[in-house]
């Protein structure tokens, strides 16, 4: 084996697989820059760190189980009149997370509700939190099925510890009591340890009427409703229709 070939093995047996793979490009490098010992020390660290970094959010991307993969770069806020840049911006520099604020998104389908959660989703990913994403037709499912299916157990296991849980069209369809319940327990744990983003074409006033109880509601919406930020995307025509053939 050569000398390179030590080192790389050497580097693999410490888990530094990436900077073995990049040693050779590393001493190429140094070579022609004429580093000092020192800048090619922290080069090598500096690599090692940063991709690991890539690799921790590449992970948290997959586990957070986003339909698709939006960045708030390309939601086109100049067709969203109800939403400023400014408060676009706002909401991306996570304040409201660090302090356990919850965002309601209401409008109408294809407001760009879901595309404003994930992009607030994968801007928490970059910055370390860890993120969940369910419809809630699939989360009502997790929950039905929590007792008896073990991959049901897992996903709700990572939504419970995630820093910001973000639950699509909710409220879309009706719930019977024991879907509620169950609904109002998951709610109940997540109060002041996440953040939730809600998206819904439904306001919360007209939430009683498709979970059919009352006091469950109620319940619901005071630890919801405790710390939040509302936001109402308008009417205008249907953002996801415009870019259908984008």
């Amino acid at each position: 084996m050569t000398t390179v070939q030590v080192l790389q093995e050497q580097l693999r047996h410490l888990r530094m697989t990436e900077t073995a793979n990049e040693l050779p490009v590393l001493l190429r490098n140094a070579e022609t820059k004429s580093w000092t010992y020192q800048e090619f020390m922290q080069e090598i660290l500096m690599f090692e760190v940063n991709r690991r970094e890539e690799k921790n959010v590449e992970k948290r991307l997959k586990l957070a189980r986003f339909p698709y993969h939006k960045t708030l770069d390309e939601f086109n806020i100049e067709e969203q009149e109800s939403l400023s840049k400014r408060q676009l911006n706002q909401l991306r520099e996570l304040n409201w997370l660090e302090q356990q604020y919850n965002i309601i998104l209401l409008g109408p389908p294809g407001a760009g509700k879901t595309h404003i959660g994930i992009g607030l989703g994968v801007e928490a990913i970059q910055k370390g939190y860890k993120v969940a994403f369910s419809s809630m037709g699939e989360l009502v499912h997790l929950l039905k099925t929590e007792e008896y299916i073990r991959k049901s157990q897992m996903q709700l296991k990572r939504i419970k510890e995630s820093d910001l849980v973000i639950i699509d069209d909710l409220m879309y369809l009706a719930m019977d009591q024991r879907e509620a319940n169950l609904f109002f327990h998951l709610i109940n744990h997540l109060y002041e340890r996440s953040s939730i983003i809600l998206a819904s074409n439904k306001g919360p006033e007209e939430w009683v009427e498709l979970m059919g109880d009352q006091g469950i509601t109620t319940a619901i919406l005071d630890r919801i409703l405790h710390r939040v930020e509302v936001i109402q995307l308008n009417e205008n025509d249907s953002y996801r229709l415009k870019h259908r053939f984008m």
